[in-house]
């Protein structure tokens, strides 16, 4: 090919293919904000999709977990919401999203981010400490109601869960609630893993934690779940032996928690393609469908308007829990 052909193929590829339309991805770092502790279920989920990232060669720059729990996750819902147009910066969010400013009247709410994906929708269980005489719930809500707990004062038992007004008080109020005559004293943690860790050393006497924050503790023999706060049982492995509060109790307390990601707020529509793409990609791989059995998570990947609707209809939910249990800031 003559010097002048190859030329000319040169500027023809270039006008064909612009810099333009070249996709967007990322080009530094990519700081992955958790609100909450470490040890908990959002810092797993986060630190599991980094690993995987990386395995897979999914994002050409990594992923860093920042863990920002003050306030109940306030610092970092509003660390992210500080970033506005930022493309290299992303929360994972559990309910949180929608009761911290609802509780703390603070100046944020989901619309101020960039919605991506719904990654998972998460379970709780009531559980107890292994060496207790409690094997089912019913036995352990007869206590209650009886102020049993004897080593504390008052007899009163304690309740672990992480954070003040959030999931964990939110189902807990729903027992008072539900069943006569029961009152727990409520012990806020900042992250699940420090809440059942907390459980196996009788700190507390119960927990409402999220099925990943105990399995390793259920699976040593250290703690005993209950029930499951969910209209069926779960539908995996071992956990399928659990009753739902429903049958346990009689009473219908179900509650499912958010396990979503979102971007700093008016994150460019090239870098949102990407991110959600990039999320259902990490869905997709065996490491992640491992972790949704293991730790007994539904998957429930969702984007675009599915997910906004979503997130719509839960926090008005939120709002009427909150509501119903004297949680709403006044």
């Amino acid at each position: 090919m003559k010097l002048d052909a190859v030329v000319a193929l040169v500027f023809t590829l270039l006008i064909v293919v612009p810099v333009s339309a070249v996709a967007w991805e990322p080009t530094k770092p990519i700081e992955f904000v958790v609100p909450a502790g470490t040890g908990g279920g959002a810092d797993q989920m986060a630190r599991l999709i980094a690993g995987i990232a990386e395995k897979h060669k999914l994002s050409p720059r990594p992923l860093i977990v920042v863990n920002k729990s003050g306030g109940a996750g306030a610092e970092g819902f509003l660390d992210v919401k500080s970033k506005k147009g930022d493309a290299h910066t992303i929360i994972i969010t559990l309910s949180n999203l929608f009761t911290t400013p609802l509780h703390n009247n603070l100046p944020f709410n989901w619309r101020d981010y960039t919605p991506l994906a719904r990654m998972a929708l998460d379970e709780f269980i009531l559980w107890v400490n292994a060496e207790t005489p409690y094997k089912t719930a019913k036995e352990y809500l007869a206590a209650v109601k009886d102020k049993q707990c004897k080593e504390r004062q008052g007899g009163q038992c304690l309740m672990g869960g992480t954070g003040s007004a959030q999931e964990d008080q939110i189902l807990t109020i729903q027992l008072e609630q539900a069943i006569a005559g029961t009152k727990f004293s409520y012990v806020p943690f900042k992250g699940g893993g420090e809440v059942c860790v907390n459980l196996v050393g009788k700190h507390v006497d119960s927990t409402v934690n999220n099925p990943i924050e105990c399995v390793s503790h259920w699976k040593a023999g250290r703690v005993r779940p209950l029930a499951v706060f969910d209209t069926t049982r779960l539908a995996v492995g071992e956990w399928k032996d659990i009753p739902t509060v429903k049958e346990a109790l009689g009473v219908d307390v179900n509650y499912l928690m958010l396990r979503g990601i979102f971007g700093a707020p008016n994150m460019p529509k090239d870098a949102v393609d990407w991110y959600v793409g990039f999320l259902k990609k990490i869905s997709e791989t065996p490491e992640w469908k491992k972790y949704m059995e293991d730790g007994a998570l539904k998957p429930a990947f969702a984007s675009g308007a599915e997910y906004v609707k979503w997130v719509e209809e839960n926090e008005q939910l939120h709002k009427d829990l909150m509501a119903k249990g004297g949680l709403l800031k006044k």
